[in-house]
């Protein structure tokens, strides 16, 4: 089969790879219909995060079971599942916890020995602690599709910021990022309740979205301009809960900067080529809570399914290019240069 490689830095390939197999009972082979490249992809691409060279990538993606091993008792051939970027067990004590990237027999996709998502079929270890089913008519819906590709990260990784963040109804929410994640995160507070929502952001393509998906208000600023600007349209408080989906020192530091006392930040940015960005003397000064880390989408993916199938709420707008597997280079080019939200790939 196809499916994307990282050699190097900025060295995407396209290239022939053995087909996935059933290795142990419990797996099941998934060809994949969408797929996509996201953010924290980047991080490998640009080199800040090691990889070895022929390494797969990608790490969301769903499609139609081909196989299944002989333990696999909650799938078959043909029915459509998404999977969400991390499998697990679905047995031991963490996933009882609804914990599930912490299952001691989990991994993520594109990790050394594993199939990533970026490709034409995928090997599934536990298939059915990992895989949701879908409803099969969704398969000849494209955008209904593309939006069920969001459960497999962005769309669960949102709303685990908007949780760690304490969005309650009626409580005013602050969005660092405007990438997907974020975008998602304006998604998941609108959902919970919020009554205002303020989407820090400078590409007016990615704050239409953000009002789209909730946001109330737009800050363009930076620094002690964004600061500013949220104050303002706070009272002078800041916001109740804070959604951080960037990752660097800064973001992290505006995140302090304008969540009200006794407020939440949720963060959900993978940490990146940055010192923590935390004072913990402000943080204890202020009763600001931190909560957040590696979102266990698989735990929510149940609880927002039946929201996106019905229509209450739609993350298909954050894929803004669609590509084959052959482009993926060009894709990521795309995102890189910031030419693209959220690359969509059908293989």
């Amino acid at each position: 089969m196809r499916a994307t490689v990282i050699h190097a830095p900025h060295d995407i390939r396209v290239e022939e790879v053995p087909d996935p197999a059933i290795r142990q009972p419990t797996d099941a082979v998934v060809r994949v219909l969408k797929a996509c490249i996201c953010g924290s992809d980047l991080w490998a691409y640009r080199g800040e995060s090691a990889r070895q060279p022929g390494q797969r990538i990608g790490h969301e993606f769903l499609g139609v079971v081909e196989e299944t091993g002989a333990g696999v008792g909650g799938f078959a051939v043909g029915d459509l599942v998404v999977a969400p970027f991390v499998w697990s067990d679905g047995t031991c004590a963490y996933c009882a916890d609804g914990l599930t990237t912490s299952c001691p027999e989990g991994g993520f996709w594109g990790s050394v020995g594993s199939d990533g998502g970026q490709g034409e079929a995928v090997r599934v270890p536990y298939a059915d602690g990992t895989l949701v089913k879908l409803p099969a008519a969704a398969a000849s819906d494209d955008r209904l599709l593309t939006a069920l590709l969001a459960l497999s990260d962005v769309l669960g990784t949102g709303h685990h910021a908007a949780l760690g963040a304490g969005v309650t109804k009626g409580s005013t929410v602050a969005v660092v990022g405007d990438g997907a994640v974020g975008l998602c995160g304006v998604l998941a507070a609108r959902r919970l309740g919020a009554e205002r929502i303020i989407a820090l952001g400078r590409h007016t393509a990615r704050t239409d979205i953000a009002r789209r998906f909730g946001a109330t208000d737009v800050v363009a600023e930076r620094g002690e301009a964004a600061l500013a600007a949220v104050r303002e349209l706070t009272r002078g408080e800041g916001a109740h809960s804070v959604i951080e989906a960037v990752g660097t020192e800064q973001s992290m530091r505006t995140a302090l900067d304008i969540v009200r006392d006794g407020g939440a930040i949720g963060y959900v940015g993978v940490p990146h080529g940055s010192a923590s960005g935390v004072d913990l003397g402000v943080m204890f000064d202020r009763n600001i809570a931190l909560r957040g880390g590696v979102a266990p989408v698989r735990t929510y993916i149940p609880e927002l399914l039946p929201d996106v199938l019905d229509g209450t709420i739609d993350p298909s707008p954050v894929f803004d290019l669609s590509i084959g597997l052959d482009e993926v280079p060009a894709g990521y080019r795309a995102m890189d240069g910031r030419t693209a939200l959220k690359v969509l790939i059908t293989p």
